[in-house]
């Protein structure tokens, strides 16, 4: 099976980031799937724009958002992340999200 490439940006104020990092480990451990998780710090505003960095944290495979949209979005800053979902607002992204673009990396 193949190894997903998964990247946490985050920057170190901010302490969402841990969250973020244990639901993908638990989620892919439930798929039996072992990506290669990358921690990634933004550390300013200039990181930020070159990264294109929407906030902390910002879960990505395959370079991918997994935020439904987040790819069109332009506004690169350098704080927390709030994210909108069924549930309301989150400093995390749903779980149906990360194991959606788990699942499609795999294929």
């Amino acid at each position: 099976m193949k190894r997903p490439r998964v990247d946490i940006l985050y920057f170190e104020e901010c302490p969402n980031y841990e969250g973020a990092r244990a639901l993908v480990q638990r989620l892919a451990a439930g798929l039996g799937i072992e990506p290669e998780l990358h921690l990634v710090e933004v550390s300013d505003a200039h990181a930020a724009t070159r990264l294109q960095f929407l906030g902390s944290p910002t879960v990505r495979v395959e370079g991918r958002e997994v935020e439904p949209g987040a790819d069109q979005r332009r506004d690169y800053v350098l704080s927390c992340r709030v994210y909108r979902g069924e549930r309301g607002f989150s400093g995390a992204p749903e779980e149906r999200w990360v194991r959606d673009a788990l699942v499609e990396a795999t294929k």
